[in-house]
């Protein structure tokens, strides 16, 4: 009886439709083996244990510059407030300290007229002002007086100005005659029981350089009576 031997060789029909099947596996295992290893890559790189400390270290530096920097936004907006806050604070303190002022001389002016001091005072130069006249070497000056309500007595006499300065080289002082209109070379007069404000104008030469204006109150049958007032400081109370 004869063995029977398998061929060497077997013939097996061609099947596409295999063929196709096996290269859609081998494309999907090489496209699955890409993303798995993007995925360790990114999870070895920035999340996982294995980070280096070097990119750690730079993460950490990058968010506390980050709030560095809105801490310093938040501190110079507080410093920009509390500036502004100081600034209107001392403009307030000026505003009450020169209404304060005028307060007081206010009281000193009052107490002075109606004898709050309990003193029988006669006449007093209580303030002297100067306003210039605008696009002239004129000016206007306003002098007040006073004297104590309790004396009730009528105070009549002739006020007169004086300037000292400076003229060249030379210290020079220019009466009421030179100052002032011919019509009042023999100063400008008052009558009052308690108070009474002076005007008249006067003019100041070209070349002169005032310092000082005196004023000078002659009451009828009393001594005069003499007030010397800088120049800069009767101009500085003068309303602009």
């Amino acid at each position: 009886m004869s063995s029977f031997e398998p061929p060497r060789f077997v013939v097996r029909p061609h099947d596409p439709a295999a063929q196709r099947r096996r290269l859609l596996g081998l494309a999907l295992a090489w496209a699955g083996s890409l993303l798995l290893a993007a995925l360790v890559g990114f999870w070895l790189g920035d999340r996982g244990p294995l980070a280096s400390p070097g990119h750690q270290r730079e993460r950490q530096m990058l968010a506390e510059n980050e709030q560095l920097k809105q801490q310093a936004a938040l501190l110079a907006r507080s410093e920009q407030v509390a500036r502004i806050a100081a600034q209107e604070l001392k403009r307030t303190v000026a505003e009450r300290e020169e209404e304060i002022a005028g307060l007081r001389a206010d009281l000193a002016f009052y107490s002075k007229l109606t004898g709050g001091d309990a003193q029988r005072e006669g006449l007093a130069i209580q303030d002297v002002r100067l306003t210039r006249v605008k696009g002239s070497s004129a000016y206007n000056v306003t002098v007040t007086l006073t004297q104590n309500a309790k004396r009730g007595e009528e105070s009549r006499g002739r006020l007169s100005l004086a300037l000292e300065g400076v003229r060249g080289e030379r210290l020079v002082m220019l009466d009421w005659a030179s100052l002032g209109g011919p019509a009042e070379k023999d100063g400008l007069p008052f009558a009052f029981k308690y108070f009474q404000q002076v005007s008249g104008t006067l003019i100041v030469p070209a070349g002169f350089v005032p310092n000082r204006l005196r004023v000078t109150a002659q009451p009828q049958g009393g001594d005069a009576l003499v007030r010397n007032v800088a120049w800069n400081e009767a101009l500085k109370g003068a309303p602009e």
